[in-house]
């Protein structure tokens, strides 16, 4: 086992599409074409946040690098979702269940498994378990999968801000979380540096312990309705399956809005898509697929592994021309943080 620090270096295989939700029977996925992917012994159990496969964000991109992992390197796994309000002695099961039943490694998708996953890898030393967006856990049997948020929320803010007719902009994010203010504090920051007088707008759907935020498209819809009709023109939902409701109201109102974690222009529901100016990509898939790969090679990580923009682990989309005539401006955006002539705020200043 290798324990490391570093940043990652990305695959050049492409994004496969979001299978659809669940795993097969036997925990396999079909094959393309009538092709036989290579076989391997490593069971994976993917535990995944609030939502799911489906989500079309988060959990569908750490999917999507699970399908890729099964695709090419013949894994098999099986999967299970947190659910809105459970206890988390339910998360500690989960994770219990999997390695009862013999997967291994395990991984859990989100930073609300931190405590789950830091107490289940004491008792089962000997299981290799990954978790997506915590680096708290500093242990043999533990990789910490982090990205630089703040860095790929500092470029859509400075494209909501180079495209706002209204010079007033928003942020909705899914629970109040240190994670979650990485997205305001690198959006905001990103936004006042094209225009140091931009109004920016910033709400929680939640409040932790609850993360039903994460899963309510409903508030999601109501609470960017009112930025919209306060004038906001154009607003970041970083709020997991609750950004679909972000999408219909800026549908509704003539405004426009920014995805989060996958190009969501080309995973939304089509008739929101064109009110998607960017989103901010956070590669979720890369990783998963990344520490798969690791694992399968006999050389499992453990430790941090971050994923920033000079590594390409976030950054911005391109889908739908809205943001092509910016793209340069962006970019060297992009190269400035790279650089270190831009140091990107983790927290709400």
């Amino acid at each position: 086992m290798r324990r490391t620090t570093k940043f990652a270096a990305l695959l050049a295989a492409g994004i496969l599409a979001l299978g659809a939700c669940g795993s097969d029977s036997d925990g396999s996925s079909a094959s393309d074409g009538g092709s036989t992917a290579p076989q391997s012994d490593i069971k994976v159990g993917m535990a995944y946040d609030v939502g799911g496969r489906g989500d079309q964000s988060f959990n569908d991109s750490a999917a999507a690098g699970l399908d890729q992992a099964k695709s090419e390197l013949g894994i098999t796994a099986e999967e299970s979702e947190a659910q809105d309000g459970e206890a988390e002695n339910a998360r500690e099961e989960r994770l219990r269940t999997f390695a009862d039943a013999g997967y291994n490694p395990i991984i859990a998708v989100g930073f609300a498994y931190a405590s789950a996953v830091d107490k289940v890898s004491k008792e089962y030393p000997d299981v290799n378990f990954a978790i997506i967006d915590d680096e708290s856990i500093q242990r043999d049997n533990v990789a910490d999968l982090v990205f630089a948020e703040e860095q790929g929320s500092f470029l859509v803010g400075a494209a909501a801000a180079l495209k706002t007719k209204t010079d007033h902009i928003g942020y909705i994010g899914g629970v109040e979380t240190p994670l979650l203010q990485k997205f305001e504090a690198g959006y905001v920051a990103g936004a006042q540096t094209v225009n140091p007088d931009i109004k920016v707008d910033t709400a929680y759907l939640s409040q932790p312990p609850d993360f039903s935020g994460f899963g309510d498209p409903a508030k999601g819809k109501t609470t960017a309705q009112g930025m919209y009709d306060d004038g906001a023109d154009i607003i970041y939902a970083a709020a997991g399956g609750s950004g679909a409701g972000v999408f219909e109201a800026a549908k509704e109102s003539g405004n426009l809005a920014i995805g989060v974690d996958s190009d969501q222009y080309k995973t939304a529901d089509p008739s929101v898509k064109d009110v998607i100016m960017t989103s901010m990509l956070k590669n979720v898939n890369v990783a998963v697929f990344n520490y798969l790969k690791d694992v399968a090679a006999g050389d499992v990580p453990s430790g941090t592994t971050r994923y920033d923009l000079a590594v390409d682990g976030v950054g911005y989309s391109t889908s739908g021309g809205q943001v092509d005539d910016i793209k340069s401006q962006l970019d060297d955006y992009k190269q400035q943080i790279i650089d270190g002539k831009i140091t990107v705020p983790t927290e709400p200043q």
